[in-house]
């Protein structure tokens, strides 16, 4: 376990040290209190509206659309790295600002048009908070986007909604889920980070939670491995039992 955490905060800088060291206590024998979700590909399927609203934009300005097995690979890792993988990696800042521009406001009115709910998630929930855990929201996703989204699907159920939010870096660094932790009373040995993709995994790792990995989303089984994900489930309903085996684990 030591050796585990000594390896995480070598990655860290002096701001996210300060966050492990106020909250991780090597040798406290803990019990999950809380579980943190990633949102896009986890809670909900997204990427429909994603793919309508940033393709529109490439439009816009003479690009070229995309699939919806390629916008499966392009998100993930934020807003802005949406649109420059999107964009064929354009080089020309100026213009990724204009495309993000229009993709964002019209997403700001259409992310709800197609986007829902994966089924079992709303029951997850539900069982989460039946159990007495505290709940999170912390995705990559532009953190108005990302409680719209909650809000429509979800409405109130989660107890904090953290999106994207300058000036925290984008998972997988852990600042902001650190920031969560802290916000909701628990420590990092405290949480489970159930995500979908070598992000979520490395995220979890990086900010001392439980990783687990889902296939249902985006993201192959494979990546959830390669990423570090000492637990992964294939459908919502076995999430209850393994947060038991966990807790017997710790």
């Amino acid at each position: 376990m030591q050796v585990f955490f000594e390896k995480s905060i070598f990655f860290l800088n002096s701001r996210q040290i300060y966050y492990i060291i106020k909250n991780i206590k090597i040798g406290v024998i803990c019990v999950i209190k809380a579980v943190i979700f990633d949102l896009d590909g986890t809670l909900a399927n997204t990427l429909y509206d994603l793919q309508d609203a940033v393709n529109r934009a490439l439009l816009k300005y003479g690009f070229p659309e995309h699939s919806l097995e390629e916008y499966r690979r392009f998100v993930g890792n934020g807003m802005d790295n949406l649109v420059f993988r999107a964009s064929g990696e354009c080089e020309n800042e100026e213009m990724r600002a204009k495309i993000k521009k229009e993709f964002l406001d019209y997403y700001a009115l259409h992310s709800c048009d197609k986007t829902v709910a994966y089924d079992g998630t709303k029951e997850l929930l539900a069982d989460v908070k039946a159990l007495g855990l505290k709940t999170a929201v912390v995705t990559n996703k532009d953190d108005a986007a990302a409680k719209v989204v909650v809000n429509d699907l979800f409405g109130d159920a989660f107890d904090i909604v953290a999106g994207h939010i300058p000036p925290f870096a984008h998972k997988p660094d852990p600042a902001l889920t650190l920031h969560v932790m802290d916000k909701l009373g628990v420590k990092p040995c405290e949480c489970v980070f159930l995500g979908d993709s070598g992000v979520d995994i490395k995220t979890g790792v990086n900010s001392g939670a439980v990783a687990v990995g889902e296939t249902w989303g985006y993201r192959d089984e494979d990546e959830l491995v390669a990423a570090g994900a000492k637990y992964i489930i294939h459908n919502p309903n076995e999430f209850i039992g393994l947060l038991k085996e966990i807790d017997n684990e710790l």
